[in-house]
């Protein structure tokens, strides 16, 4: 059978009451050493590649999700694997495109290991939580799914005892992110947020150098989806999330990456354009394009001076030589970088796509010799990371607080989510600044965010 499906699903609470195969709860003190399972929560593009009944037309039609854990348990770091979703009726045809596109071309690679909820004849918006129910503490859970269903996911799997890693944004409020961190301390567990820019080589460097180019004084990014990517999105595009949190997440937790402890956010204004999304989705009203103007106070031996940053996305963009345009600028006091993450001086032309330039460092489905070899791929490691570290932290090697100068985890992303809530703010109240709230003159986690009266 492709992927085996969960029809067990009228025993799954019984099951859930025993530990997964090889593996011993965290929850009374003892030390789980076997590879941890792995509950991928939702099915779409980025887990399965299969959008509308179809392969997606973009450059995750393998998926990455599921392509990546498969291959984590062909290599010994996974165990069992789980995906739920909400509509089981759609799931027959996701394991036959898993199968197609990961089964039948990678050897080694067997979907059929994936157990699948809910039931096919099952709908059911609340599925996550049986499908939480039947692994263990110290298992894996990965979210993919609308932004506004992250919290109510993330918190189920948590109180499980489940290590959690979120896609971008974790939550769209500061209110929510202080929940999750609230309740990753409660439980003990690691809670990630899926920022796969950082684990880019190129962007890494970057970070590091620049820590000696000064105080900061200017950051200008921009990140981009064709507009036909639109349709893709439809389900929630301008219903439950807008292109800022879902592409300016992106650069702006990089931002904040290169800035911590040495500066802070402190002001935040929206601007936007209109007229193409809302004519492409119908019954939606949405920004075509978003920028974040946000400034800055410097910290520490640049107090006294200030910074400014530009942060744009937008999903109207033309057909063109890459999928997504993310390119930014950044200037110290004593120096810039530049970086081009689309455009690596790789190209290439067919008859079929015709010109393309290729970002292999990301994601790599081209097979070699029939096998997947997309291990080195920043796509790749942020996932690996995450699996990683929930396996030193069950083996009792380390506890989640160890993570928070490795990975982006909940606890050091909070200035991030700050400026997206605080950029929607002030695009709902017609481009009024909204002002960053922090308990003291060098704390650089807000508290709180307020329209500004200045």
């Amino acid at each position: 059978a492709i992927l085996a499906n969960a029809a067990y699903w009228s025993c799954a609470l019984s099951a859930a009451m025993t530990e997964s195969a090889g593996s011993k709860s965290q929850e009374n003190g003892s030390i789980q050493t076997e590879r941890p399972g792995c509950l991928m929560l939702g099915t779409g593009e980025y887990t399965t590649g299969f959008v509308g009944g179809a392969a997606s037309n973009s450059d995750k039609s393998t998926g990455v999700v599921g392509l990546v854990c498969l291959d984590l348990r062909a290599r010994g770091k996974l165990g069992r694997l789980g995906m739920c979703g909400t509509n089981g009726k759609k799931l027959p045809q996701t394991r036959a495109h898993m199968q197609r596109v990961l089964g039948d071309v990678y050897d080694g690679i067997d979907p059929s290991v994936i157990e699948t909820f809910p039931a096919d004849d099952v709908v059911d918006p609340q599925a996550f939580r049986l499908a939480a129910a039947a692994f263990s503490a110290g298992d894996c859970a990965i979210i993919f799914t609308p932004d506004d269903t992250h919290l109510e996911i993330a918190l189920a799997c948590i109180r499980r005892g489940m290590h959690v890693l979120i896609t971008k944004p974790p939550v769209k409020t500061l209110v929510e992110h202080r929940q999750l961190m609230d309740a990753a301390a409660e439980h003990k567990v690691l809670v990630q947020v899926e920022l796969h820019k950082r684990f880019d080589p190129i962007y890494a460097d970057a970070r590091d150098r620049i820590q000696n180019l000064g105080p900061f004084s200017f950051f200008n990014s921009y990140m981009s989806q064709p507009k036909h990517q639109l349709d893709t999105f439809k389900a929630w595009a301008g219903k439950s999330s807008d292109i800022s949190y879902y592409l300016n997440s992106h650069h702006v937790d990089f931002h904040v990456w290169t800035q911590h402890g040495r500066s802070r956010p402190i002001l935040v204004t929206a601007l936007s354009s209109t007229g193409v999304a809302d004519a492409r989705l119908g019954d939606v009203q949405t920004e075509d394009t978003i920028t974040l103007a946000v400034q800055w106070q410097n910290l520490g031996a640049g107090a006294g001076s200030t910074g400014h940053a530009l942060y744009s996305s937008s999903w109207v963009a033309p057909k063109s030589d890459v999928h997504s345009q993310q390119r930014w600028f950044y200037m110290g006091q004593c120096g810039e970088v530049s970086v081009d993450q689309a455009h690596r001086g790789y190209t290439m032309a067919t008859d079929k796509d015709g010109f393309a330039s290729v970002n292999p460092l990301f994601w790599k489905p081209a097979p070699t010799n029939g096998r997947f070899a997309g291990q080195r791929c920043y796509g790749y490691t942020s996932f690996e990371s995450f699996v990683e570290a929930a396996h030193e932290i069950n083996s009792g090697r380390a506890t989640p607080a160890d993570f928070d100068d490795s990975l982006p985890t909940i606890g050091t992303t909070v200035a991030s989510t700050a400026i997206l809530e605080a950029g929607r703010r002030s695009l709902d109240a017609g481009g009024r600044p909204m002002r960053l709230v922090y308990s003291g003159n060098e704390d650089v986690v807000p508290l709180r965010i307020e329209e500004s009266q200045a």
